[in-house]
């Protein structure tokens, strides 16, 4: 018989039963392979200019007040996710975290309605407040009144908080620039990521070893980002992108201003 000619050591007892005792493990594992699991996948998203136009229309629109021409940009990172009733496979979760330009993380950390429609209403509703906030805290740092100055902002479809610091940022320089006359984007293609409240502190937000590849992607050499997250900023970043951390708006001004001056910039 075919089994005589088998090495001893895989007709034995123990062998037989081992391999009895794996194959159900086996099969559990094939169907776990296809059952829909609670992660969402992540991947670098799309990028605004603050300074210019998103999806055809302007972002800031200022009245009020004298606006500059502007060059450089002053961009908004996103990352893009699965939405909240795709259900990925271990099988998608498993390539996604082979793959540095993506992430897993549990859907409700990224969706805590769990229902689509609140999603969104929630990522919008979130972006509403961060554009107040920003707006007071360009002005609040340029001490200009509210009621004389009017910002309106059109982000389009992009959601969530993390737009702040650089929605200020983008108001400043439309009106006074680095302050002394010059740009305060140097020209540069600048990106960043930030809550921001309205006295100009800059708040942390998540996601970005992904939100620097956005950057990267669509030309960005300077990345600002919360000095709390510069541990996760070191992860995989992109060759060419200068990292700089910032615990306010008047940090990330004083940053740019001495990235154009040639003086001490802060580094992660």
């Amino acid at each position: 018989m075919a089994s005589q000619n088998l090495p001893p050591a895989l007709t034995s007892p123990r062998t037989r039963a081992l391999g009895l005792c794996a194959l159900p493990v086996l099969a559990l594992f094939a169907v776990a392979a296809f059952v829909p699991l609670p992660f969402t996948l992540e991947s670098p998203g799309r990028t605004a200019d603050t300074l210019g136009t998103y999806d055809g229309a302007r972002v800031l629109t200022i009245t009020g007040t004298p606006l500059r021409e502007t060059s450089g940009q002053l961009r908004v990172v996103t990352v893009d996710a699965t939405p909240p009733q795709q259900r990925n496979s271990l099988w998608d979760a498993l390539a996604a975290w082979a793959d540095p330009e993506r992430a897993v993380v549990p859907t409700e950390e990224v969706f805590p309605q769990s229902d689509p429609a609140k999603a969104n209403q929630v990522t919008l509703q979130q972006m509403t407040q961060s554009q107040d906030s920003a707006t007071l805290a360009a002005l609040n740092y340029l001490h200009l009144s509210p009621e004389q100055v009017r910002v309106q902002v059109d982000l389009g479809d992009i959601g969530g908080p993390s737009g702040g610091q650089m929605l200020a940022l983008g108001i400043i320089d439309k009106i006074s620039g680095d302050g002394g006359g010059g740009e305060l984007t140097g020209g540069r293609d600048v990106a960043g990521t930030g809550t921001i409240d309205a006295d100009g502190r800059v708040g942390q937000v998540g996601g970005i070893p992904l939100k620097t590849q956005a950057a990267k992607q669509d030309g960005a050499t300077v990345f600002l980002l919360p000095r709390s997250e510069c541990a996760q900023g070191k992860v995989n970043t992109p060759d060419g992108l200068q990292l700089i951390p910032v615990d306010t708006l008047a940090d990330s001004v004083a940053a740019l201003q001495a990235l154009n001056s040639g003086g001490a910039v802060p580094h992660c």
